[in-house]
């Protein structure tokens, strides 16, 4: 910061000191505040990430049902996506939402995990991202955790991107159902930070707990902070009395020393429905957001 200052000072007084004498001392303060405020918003990047269970994407998805997933996503920098089927029509799928996408204005990109490894075939998924290459840029190829394959039913999804001078890691993740305790999965993030000491980790995805459970105390420890809390993202059966969410399962978790959050919340989708069971077909949960700075 000591530099910054000292540039701009050598900016007002060399070959202009005139300039300075001119400036009274509380103005020139305002000047300096003012002007290091704009070096500091420069150097921020600002990325706005769109998180969504699509359930069995690949399997029952209709063209009107990915023109409805497309024109929510469309205003996002990068969607992640949980829940893609690992037959053919996992892929064919996200192919199919990118053109879409590529329809409304912006171009996109996108990358679909292998699949997972799980401990059965028809528990196995992928993972995908979809983002706009303006914003974006892909930094290599995306990785699956396989040092997590025999701990974790759905091992994440990890890719690198960078936004600008920033570069990032997203880790995509599907957790086990809630009745199967998820959090014997979870409890191995506590690993994940270590082992990527040097990158900014961003977690993403829906982990079948809420943000207040005690398996996410580690990562509190290390910094690493919810974008929501108490925030419910699951759909229920049927709405009770407008109440149409279940329970808080989607959120990201980021490293608040790096990244700085914005904003963050859930779009109800199913508000532009005219039935809820409509609504369930496309998904059992809402698309979560944030907006960061990185």
């Amino acid at each position: 910061m000591s530099r910054i200052i000292n540039k701009i000072y050598h900016h007002f007084s060399s070959g202009s000191g005139h300039i300075l004498k001119k400036i009274k001392p509380k103005r020139y303060m305002l000047l300096l505040v003012f002007s290091l405020l704009t070096v500091a918003g420069m150097a921020q990047e600002k990325l706005s990430l769109l998180s969504w269970n699509l359930k069995d994407l690949g399997r029952s998805k209709s063209e009107q049902q990915i023109r409805f997933i497309a024109e929510i996503a469309k205003g996002y920098d990068l969607l992640a996506i949980q829940e893609v089927v690992a037959g053919e029509g996992g892929p064919d799928a996200v192919a199919r939402l990118a053109d879409e996408l590529n329809r409304l204005g912006s171009k996109w990109d996108y990358e679909i995990s292998e699949p997972t490894f799980g401990s059965s075939a028809h528990k196995s998924e992928r993972y995908a991202y979809l983002w706009k290459t303006s914003k974006i840029t892909k930094q290599g190829k995306g990785w699956l955790d396989v040092p997590l394959r025999d701990k974790i039913e759905r091992e994440p999804f990890y890719s690198r991107f960078r936004v600008k001078n920033s570069t990032f890691v997203l880790v995509n993740f599907h957790a086990i159902t809630k009745s199967a305790q998820p959090e014997t999965e979870v409890k191995y993030f506590r690993y994940i930070p270590e082992r990527y000491s040097t990158d900014k980790l961003v977690f993403c995805g829906d982990f079948n707990l809420p943000q207040s459970h005690t398996v996410f105390i580690p990562l509190l420890k290390m910094g690493f902070v919810p974008a929501m809390r108490g925030q419910k993202t699951s759909l229920r059966q049927r709405c009770l009395n407008g109440d149409c969410l279940a329970s808080e399962f989607d959120n990201f978790f980021f490293d608040s020393r790096r990244i700085k959050l914005r904003n963050a919340g859930v779009i109800l989708f199913y508000e532009k429905f005219i039935k809820f069971e409509q609504a369930r077909k496309l998904t059992d949960h809402v698309p979560i957001f944030a907006d960061l700075i990185l």
